[in-house]
């Protein structure tokens, strides 16, 4: 008797998710449900009956939930994406779940968003693109500022932060870089130098952050560090929210103590992010402060959204149950 196909509940999904995945799982046939809600204490109870559950960054996946998700008989926690700062791996070690991630989709389409940013940023796209729409060419504010001879300050060296380094390199741009994991020989071979945590701070025109979010980078950028930067360095975040204390962002900004920031990521982003709120009341005050500054851009989270990141994304993460149902071990598996 055939073994029937596995049973994946998937949340927090659009429509180039269900594009995406549904595409990719020609080859694999697995029964999918695709849910557009969040994975929440609320909602787990949602999963009964699934082998798998797909997430995303902005479910939650905290010792409850897993608790309720073994309950319901799910086996296996396929993350579709690359941080997995949202799941308590003790709390899934302790029922038995295992998890896997995608660790890399494209890092291409993360660092050129990162670099899009900085130039929308540096050069006032945003507000050249507004006045033109209404017949207004002037120019006055709207001067930027070369990047060439400027320095590019790299916060963690992974396949993305290494990318966004070459690309800003094109630039003519001095590269320094900090990460616990040093690269000294990709460094030595792309001129780039690292530098301790503080030295990043002052000396970066551009700091761009790509480290994971974990207890000892969560605020990294904060009061201390803010307060080092030049008052004309921008900071640009394509990599979690949590990675910059937000009051403390709104706080430097207020005082003109930094020149501005180009963020994809919030770390409140939850309750916003992915969904439409143009006729609703933002009650976050952070947020809303953030957005009133022009010399801020905030973008909802779309750094890695490509077409060729989805196909990578949908992809692997099918492929990390294939790994789970066929008993093998785990590529891309997350232990505690």
């Amino acid at each position: 008797m055939k073994t029937p196909l596995l049973k994946i509940a998937f949340y927090d999904t659009r429509e180039y998710d269900r594009e995406a995945f549904t595409e990719a799982n020609r080859q694999f046939l697995y029964n999918i449900d695709f849910f557009d809600f969040h994975l929440t204490e609320k909602t787990a109870l949602t999963a009964k009956g699934y082998d798998v559950v797909c997430a995303f960054v902005n479910d939650t996946l905290n010792k409850k939930v897993i608790s309720i998700l073994k309950e319901c008989g799910v086996k296996f926690i396929a993350m579709r994406c690359a941080g997995y700062n949202n799941v308590d791996l003790n709390a899934a070690k302790e029922a038995g779940i295992k998890v896997a991630r995608v660790p890399a989709y494209s890092p291409h389409s993360v660092a050129e968003h990162a670099v899009a940013l900085l130039m929308s940023l540096t050069r006032r796209i945003p507000q050249a693109y507004m006045r033109t729409r209404t017949g207004n060419f002037t120019l006055n504010g709207l001067t930027g500022r070369d990047l060439n001879g400027l320095t590019a300050g790299i916060l963690g060296t992974g396949k993305i932060g290494k990318i966004m380094a070459q690309i800003l390199k094109g630039f003519g741009m001095n590269i320094v870089a900090y990460d616990v994991y040093p690269d000294a020989k990709w460094a030595a071979k792309n001129g780039v130098t690292y530098v301790t945590l503080d030295k990043i701070f002052t000396d970066s025109d551009v700091l761009s952050l790509h480290c994971p979010l974990n207890e000892s980078t969560k605020h990294i950028v904060n009061d201390k560090s803010l307060a080092l930067m030049k008052r004309d360095a921008v900071i640009i975040n394509t990599g979690r929210g949590a990675l910059i204390d937000s009051k403390a962002l709104v706080y430097a900004l207020k005082k003109q103590r930094i020149g501005g920031a180009a963020l994809d990521v919030y770390e409140e982003e939850s309750a916003y992010f992915f969904d439409d709120w143009s006729v609703n009341v933002i009650r976050d005050d952070v947020l809303s402060r953030l957005m009133t500054f022009p010399n801020v851009i905030i973008t909802g989270h779309q750094a890695f959204l490509t077409s060729n990141a989805l196909s990578a994304i949908a992809e692997t993460s099918l492929t990390n149950v294939k790994e789970f149902e066929e008993g093998k071990k785990l590529s891309n598996e997350i232990k505690a």
